[in-house]
C-alpha cells in the first residue's frame, strides 16, 4: 500500500474537517487521534473517502505510514497540549520531518518550538488557518511560518485544500518561524475589531432606532450587496433574520449578552504595543468583550448608576442616518485594518520576517472570517505601494476616508449623545484624529517629563535641548 502524503494527529471537529478535506482533494492522509475509538469512528464516518485516509491505532503504525520526509499536522488544544504531543512524537522521527502546528497557537511559542527543533534535525511549521469548521472542510486561508524548504514539502497539499478567490489559492509561505501564526493573530485581532463595530452599529439600530431584529437584518442584507459586501456582514443579516425554533422569538434576542475570547485578540494588542504601533479599534474590541462577559456587574451598576438620562435618538432622515451608519462602519473598518496592517511590519523588521503585505490580503480575500470584497482593494492597494507607512495614506483608502469620516464622526456623536456605547467606532475615529494631525498635544506630555527632570525634549527650532525642571533654565 502506497504511503500518506501527509499525517494529522486530532481528530476534534477542526482536525477531521481538515483532515477530510485534503482526502477529499486527492491526497492520502493518516490519522491519529490520542483515544483510538474516535480515529476508528471518524474512518467508519468517512464513505467516499475511506481510500485515501489511513487509519492509525499507535503513534509507531502513524509515523510509518508517511512518506519522508514526513509531515504531521497537529491539531489540538494550543499550548501544554501541542508541547506534550510533540515530546511524545519525537522519538519517532527521523532528520527533515516536519512537526505542523495548525492550531490558534501563541507566536512566541511557535518560535520556541522551531528553535527547539533544530539539534534533533527535524523542523517545526506554524500554520495559522483561518474559516472555521466550514473553512476547514472547505477551503480555509492559510498562513504558513517556518522553513521555505519545509514549506515546498507541503505545498501541493496545502494549495489543493485552500479556499480560491478568481481560482487564487489562498495560502502562502510568509516566513521563518513563527511568521504564520503572527499573521494569524493579527488576523483574529481585525477579526475582533470588525465584529464589535458590527455589533455597535446593532446597537444603534435596535437601542437608538427601536428597530426589530428583522428590520436590522434587512439593513445588513442591503449593505452586503455594497461595499461592504463581506463573509461578517452576510452571516449577520442571517443571525437577526433567524427564528428561536423554542419561542419563535428571534434568536439573537434569546442569546445573553456575554462574548467569549479564546486570547488572540488580546494578543494582537499585546504586540501592537510592544511594537508600538497603536492598534485603539482592537484594543477596543478586546476591551468591549471583556466588559461583556462581567455581566452581573454590569446589571449591578445599572441598578446603581442608571442609565444616561436620554433615550431613543431622534433623526430627522431616518434613511440618511441609515445610510450614514453604512460609510460609519466602512470607514472603522478601514481604520481597523489600516491598524493590523501597520503592526505587520513592525514585527517583520522586529523578527526579519518580511512579511508581504499584498500576499497578507490576497490570501485573506476568501476561506477567512475577515474574507471581503474590502481585501480585494487593500491587496491592489498595498501592490501599487508596498511600503506605505499606512493604509489609509494609500490613493484609494485617503479618498475613502475623506468620503467617510463624516458620517463616522456623526453617528459616533449622535450614539454618544444618546448613551449608547461605541467603543471600537470611537477609537477608530480617535484614530484618524489623530493620525492626520500635524501638530498634535505630546509636546505639553514632553514638557511635563522634563520637569520631571528625567527626559530632554526636542525642540521646533532645532536648537539644544534643554534638561531638567524648569528651574535650571527655563522661566515659569
Amino acid at each position: 500500500m502506497s504511503q500518506a502524503e501527509i499525517g494529522l494527529i486530532g481528530l476534534g471537529v477542526m482536525g477531521s474537517n481538515l483532515a477530510l478535506n485534503i482526502a477529499e482533494k486527492g491526497n492520502k492522509i493518516a490519522v491519529f487521534n490520542r483515544t483510538v475509538d474516535a480515529t476508528r469512528r471518524f474512518y467508519a464516518e468517512a464513505g467516499a473517502l475511506k481510500d485515501q485516509i489511513v487509519p492509525c491505532e499507535t503513534i509507531q503504525e502513524f509515523v510509518a505510514a508517511i512518506r519522508p520526509p514526513r509531515p504531521i499536522i497537529i491539531m489540538i488544544k494550543a499550548g501544554d497540549p501541542v508541547d506534550q504531543q510533540m515530546e511524545a512524537l519525537k522519538p519517532h522521527l527521523a532528520k527533515g520531518d516536519i512537526m505542523i502546528d495548525a492550531g490558534n497557537a501563541n507566536f512566541r511559542d511557535t518560535m520556541r518550538r522551531f528553535d527547539a527543533l533544530k539539534d534533533p534535525g527535524l523542523t517545526f511549521i506554524g500554520m495559522g488557518v483561518s474559516g472555521g469548521e466550514e473553512g476547514a472542510r472547505h477551503g480555509p486561508s492559510i498562513m504558513v511560518g517556518g522553513t521555505e524548504e519545509s514549506y515546498r514539502r507541503v505545498e501541493k497539499v496545502l494549495t489543493s485544500i485552500a479556499a480560491k478567490y478568481d481560482s487564487d489559492p489562498c495560502v502562502a509561505w510568509l516566513g521563518e518561524n513563527g511568521a504564520g501564526h503572527f499573521v494569524k493573530t493579527i488576523h483574529n485581532g481585525i477579526e475582533y475589531a470588525d465584529m464589535q463595530m458590527i455589533a455597535e452599529i446593532y446597537g444603534i439600530l435596535r437601542d437608538g432606532l427601536k428597530m426589530s431584529a428583522q428590520e436590522i437584518g434587512e439593513v445588513f442584507g442591503a449593505w452586503n450587496k455594497g461595499r461592504l459586501n463581506s463573509y461578517l456582514i452576510e452571516i449577520t443579516e442571517k443571525v437577526l433574520k433567524a427564528a428561536d425554533p423554542l419561542t419563535g422569538n428571534p434568536i439573537v434576542d434569546m442569546i445573553l449578552d456575554k462574548a467569549g475570547q479564546k486570547g488572540t485578540g488580546k494578543w494582537s494588542v499585546i504586540e501592537a504595543q510592544n511594537m508600538g504601533v497603536p492598534a485603539t479599534a482592537i484594543e477596543a474590541a478586546v476591551a468591549a468583550r471583556s466588559i461583556s462577559s462581567a455581566k452581573g456587574e454590569r446589571e449591578a451598576a445599572e441598578k446603581i448608576l442608571g442609565l444616561p438620562p436620554v433615550g431613543e435618538i431622534r433623526v430627522t432622515d431616518r434613511d440618511a442616518f441609515i445610510k450614514d451608519l453604512e460609510n460609519a462602519l466602512l470607514a472603522a473598518k478601514v481604520g481597523a485594518y489600516a491598524q493590523g496592517f501597520a503592526v505587520m511590519p513592525a514585527a517583520s523588521n522586529e523578527f526579519g520576517w518580511n512579511l508581504p503585505m499584498p500576499t497578507i490580503a490576497k490570501i485573506w480575500r476568501a476561506g477567512c472570517i475577515i474574507r471581503s470584497q474590502f481585501l480585494d482593494e487593500i491587496t491592489t492597494a498595498f501592490t501599487k505601494a508596498p511600503d506605505a507607512a499606512n493604509l489609509i495614506v494609500t490613493p484609494a483608502f485617503a479618498a475613502m476616508v475623506k468620503e467617510t469620516d463624516g458620517a463616522l464622526r456623526r453617528v459616533v456623536s449622535t450614539a454618544v449623545l444618546g448613551g449608547l456605547p461605541v467603543p471600537a467606532l470611537a477609537s477608530a475615529l480617535g484614530y484618524f484624529d489623530s493620525y492626520r494631525r500635524g501638530r498634535g498635544t505630546a509636546n505639553v506630555i514632553q514638557a511635563q517629563r522634563d520637569f520631571f527632570g528625567a527626559h530632554g525634549f526636542d525642540r521646533i527650532d532645532g536648537a539644544d535641548s534643554h534638561h531638567g525642571p524648569w528651574g535650571s533654565g527655563l522661566s515659569a
